[in-house]
């Protein structure tokens, strides 16, 4: 989205808007994970500069700066080193899981706007403690949860919000991804936090979101089969939930997709409603059959849009939040509590 810098301040108070002249100053804490989500947008959006970089990995800082975005970025190994010398308006948290909750609460105490990488916490203290720093400060949150500004799945909400398939009883959820190359921590539950809490909150915030229901309780098995090299990282994981209407989701999630495959992923999301069923996978597209018409591929899909211009919007412009605390918080529990019903071998109520 390419919004102006005078269309981004045009909603601020004019004494804000004198202190707010300069450009807007990004700073990236981490470059795992999704950090071209922050970055990618930037050249796009006069008035906005990638200033800061950090990892403690100095050839990740180094291959992230070969980029024309990152060109002229300063370099840093420690990303409070990062905050305590720039002067950020906003940060994005990318660094390892398990550190996310620490830089959130620190960036946020100080004022600073933040984006984060998910999960936002992998242990569910953290978790609540990141929500008492939001809560409390005075600057803006989001998370990196883009998958909910993909046309598919704003095409999904379309259907389901007009009610043309009824209330929601079943969803049926799949994330399957290639082998690839992490970094160290990836490999570690400690500092992963497991895939549940990487890649299935994705698909349990979509399933939430879409479907206007919650989820009540939740049971399944997980493990790692095969590929040493990666460590404690769980290539196969199957969970069931109930739905608070009685209704049942199944998420399923592997590393196993093969190399010769044409894309990375392959993830899907199918929702089955009283009235009918909508769908998306690659190879079909945005499919729904109900009462009022047969089988019928949706070809014009809602444009994409980005988390971060959202976010944007919402700190300068006054846009309503590209995601309400309230849902990324609870996707996150049900994440964890779902996590925990798969390590611990028992229902958890989410």
């Amino acid at each position: 989205m390419n919004r102006t810098r005078r269309a981004l301040l045009a909603s601020i108070p004019l004494g804000v808007q004198a202190q707010e002249r300069r450009t807007i100053r990004v700073g990236l804490a981490g470059l795992d994970g999704h950090p071209g989500e922050v970055s990618g947008p930037i050249p796009r959006m006069p008035g906005v500069e990638l200033v800061a970089i950090s990892d403690p990995d100095p050839g990740t800082v180094a291959r992230y700066a070969r980029s024309a975005v990152a060109a002229r970025a300063a370099q840093y190994a420690d990303w409070r080193q990062m905050v305590d010398r720039e002067k950020l308006d906003i940060v994005g948290v990318c660094n390892a899981n398990s550190l996310h909750a620490e830089a959130i609460i620190e960036c946020l105490g100080r004022g600073i706007h933040l984006i984060a990488e998910k999960p936002v916490a992998t242990e569910e203290p953290d978790l609540n403690r990141v929500r008492d720093a939001v809560q409390k400060s005075k600057a803006k949150f989001t998370s990196i949860l883009p998958m909910r500004f993909s046309p598919p799945y704003l095409a999904l909400k379309q259907i389901v919000e007009s009610g043309e398939i009824g209330e929601i009883l079943q969803m049926d959820a799949q994330k399957s991804y290639k082998v690839s190359s992490r970094a160290p921590w990836f490999y570690k539950r400690q500092t992963y936090g497991g895939t549940m809490a990487w890649i299935g909150i994705h698909m349990i915030d979509l399933m939430l979101a879409i479907s206007g229901r919650d989820f009540t309780e939740a049971f399944g098995y997980q493990n790692h089969i095969g590929w040493p090299e990666t460590g404690d990282t769980e290539n196969i994981t199957a969970t069931t939930f109930r739905l608070d209407n009685g209704g049942v989701a199944l998420l399923r999630m592997d590393y196993l997709r093969p190399k010769t495959a044409r894309t990375h992923g392959d993830d899907r999301l199918r929702l089955a409603g009283t009235k009918g069923v909508a769908e998306y996978m690659e190879a079909t597209g945005v499919t729904v059959v109900s009462d009022t018409r047969e089988r019928t591929v949706i070809k014009d899909l809602p444009p994409a849009m980005s988390v971060f211009t959202e976010f944007l919007a919402h700190i300068y412009e006054g846009k309503p939040a590209p995601i309400d605390w309230k849902q990324i918080y609870r996707g996150h529990l049900v994440a964890l509590r779902a996590r925990e019903a798969m390590e611990k071998h028992r229902p958890v109520k989410t």
